[in-house]
C-alpha cells in the first residue's frame, strides 16, 4: 500500500519542465517571506490601534490596488510580455514592502497598500500566462499544481515562524524579510528562467484583433465563472482578515496558535493536492463538476463555525475549506486558461484574478463592519449565505457549459 501511495506520488511529477520547477522553487521562497499578510488585520487593530471599520477600510485600498494591479498587468502581459512584468513587479514590491513598517497613520497606510498591490498583484495574471509558455497542454493544471504546491509549503514555512518571530521581537522584521524575499525570488528566476516569448499572430487584421480582444466580454459562461470565483474569494479571504481576530476573541489563541492553523492547511496542501491532481487527471472529471464539489466545501467550513464552544472546530472548517481549495483552485485556473484564446490569455487571466481582487475589496470590510455592529456569528451566517450562492451559481455554469458542448 505505501509502495503504492509513493508510485502515484511521484508520478504526479513526472514529464513538467524545467523552467516549472525553477519557477516552483521561486515561488516557495517568495511565500515563505511573506510573513506580514496574515497578519496584517491583526498588526493595523493591535499595534497601530486602528478600530475594527479603519483596518475594513485598509483593506479595501489591498483589494482596489489589487484590482488595478491584476488588470495593469494583464494589459502588460499582451503587450511586452509575462517575464518582464513579473520581474519588475516583484523588485518594486519587495523595496515597498521593507518601507510599509515606517508607515503608523490610518491614511498612510491605506495609501501604501493602495501602492503596494497596484505593483505586487500586476504579478499574478503574468504567472498564469508564463504556465502556459513553459508547460505543454497536458501537463498545465500539474504545472500550476507545483507552483502552488511550493506557495503552500512556503505558507507552512512563512506563517509558522512569522507567529514565532512576533511574539518573540515583534512585527518590524517582517517587513524586512517580506521584502528581501521578493527581491531574491526574483532575482534568482532572472538568472534560473530564461525568457520565452509567445508567437505573435501578425497575419490577423485590426479587425479581427479587436474582435479577438473583446471575446472575453461576450463569454457569457466566462461571466458566471468570474461570478464563481469572486464568491470563492469573498468567503476565502475572511481566513486573513476576520478569522486570525476570532481566534483571540472568542477562544483566546495568540499569533503562534494562528500560525500552526496556516501550517495546518499548507501542509494538508503540500501532501495531498499534487497526488491528488493527478488521479483527477486520470478520471478526467470535468472542471465544471469539480468547481461545484469545492463550492458545497466552502459552504460547509462556514456553517460548522456557527457552532462556536469548541476551539476544535476552527480545526475542523480549516480541513474543510482546505480540500475545497484543492479541489477547486487548480481548476478554476484550468478553466480560465482553456476559455482563453491565443494572443488573449492576458487579458482573461487578469479578469480571473481581478475576480479575487474584487472580493479582497469587498471581503475584509463587509465582515468587520458586521462584526463590528452584530458579532462573528452574524457574519458567519452572511458568509454561509454566500456559500450557498456560490453552489447556485456552480450549478448554472455546468448547465451552460453542457448546453454550449452539445451545440
Amino acid at each position: 500500500m505505501l509502495k503504492r501511495i509513493t508510485l502515484i506520488y511521484g508520478d504526479s511529477f513526472k514529464g513538467l519542465s524545467k523552467e516549472i520547477w525553477w519557477l516552483a522553487l521561486v515561488s516557495f521562497i517568495n511565500r515563505s517571506g511573506t510573513m506580514i499578510l496574515p497578519f496584517l488585520s491583526k498588526y493595523m487593530y493591535e499595534s497601530l490601534h486602528f478600530t475594527m471599520p479603519q483596518v475594513g477600510w485598509v483593506m479595501v485600498f489591498f483589494g482596489v490596488g489589487s484590482m488595478f494591479g491584476s488588470w495593469m498587468g494583464g494589459k502588460l502581459t499582451d503587450k511586452i510580455g509575462f517575464y518582464k512584468v513579473m520581474i519588475w513587479s516583484l523588485l518594486i514590491s519587495g523595496f515597498l514592502f521593507i518601507g510599509l513598517q515606517y508607515v503608523d497613520t490610518f491614511y498612510g497606510f491605506c495609501i501604501a497598500m493602495l501602492l503596494i498591490m497596484s505593483v505586487a498583484d500586476m504579478f499574478r495574471p503574468a504567472i498564469f500566462v508564463s504556465l502556459k509558455a513553459y508547460s505543454k497542454p497536458e501537463n498545465r493544471v500539474r504545472s500550476l499544481t507545483l507552483v502552488r504546491l511550493a506557495i503552500n509549503l512556503g505558507f507552512v514555512v512563512g506563517p509558522s515562524v512569522a507567529g514565532v518571530i512576533i511574539i518573540a521581537r515583534g512585527y518590524t522584521d517582517l517587513f524586512w524579510i517580506d521584502g528581501v524575499t521578493c527581491i531574491l525570488a526574483i532575482i534568482l528566476f532572472r538568472f534560473l528562467v530564461k525568457e520565452r516569448k509567445s508567437v505573435k499572430e501578425e497575419s490577423k487584421s485590426k479587425v479581427e484583433i479587436l474582435d479577438m480582444q473583446a471575446a472575453v466580454y461576450k463569454d457569457k459562461p466566462y461571466w458566471i465563472f468570474l461570478g464563481i470565483t469572486f464568491l470563492m474569494g469573498m468567503i476565502f479571504f475572511q481566513l486573513f482578515t476576520t478569522m486570525p481576530l476570532y481566534h483571540k476573541e472568542q477562544f483566546g489563541w495568540s499569533e503562534f496558535h494562528t500560525g500552526m492553523l496556516f501550517f495546518l492547511n499548507g501542509l494538508i496542501i503540500v501532501i495531498l493536492e499534487m497526488p491528488m491532481v493527478h488521479l483527477i487527471e486520470k478520471k478526467k472529471i470535468a472542471h465544471t463538476k469539480l468547481i461545484f464539489y469545492s463550492a458545497i466545501l466552502f459552504l460547509l467550513s462556514f456553517i460548522v463555525l456557527l457552532y462556536n464552544a469548541w476551539a476544535g472546530i476552527l480545526v475542523i472548517s480549516m480541513v474543510i475549506i482546505t480540500v475545497g481549495e484543492m479541489v477547486g483552485f487548480p481548476y478554476t485556473n484550468a478553466f480560465a486558461m482553456q476559455r482563453a484564446k491565443s494572443g488573449n490569455e492576458g487579458r482573461y487571466m487578469a479578469l480571473y484574478t481581478m475576480s479575487f481582487s474584487l472580493a479582497h475589496i469587498f471581503s475584509p470590510k463587509l465582515g468587520l463592519d458586521v462584526i463590528a455592529k452584530y458579532g462573528y456569528h452574524a457574519n458567519f451566517m452572511l458568509i454561509s449565505f454566500f456559500g450557498i450562492v456560490l453552489v447556485i451559481l456552480s450549478i448554472w455554469l455546468q448547465r451552460v457549459i453542457k448546453k454550449e458542448n452539445s451545440i
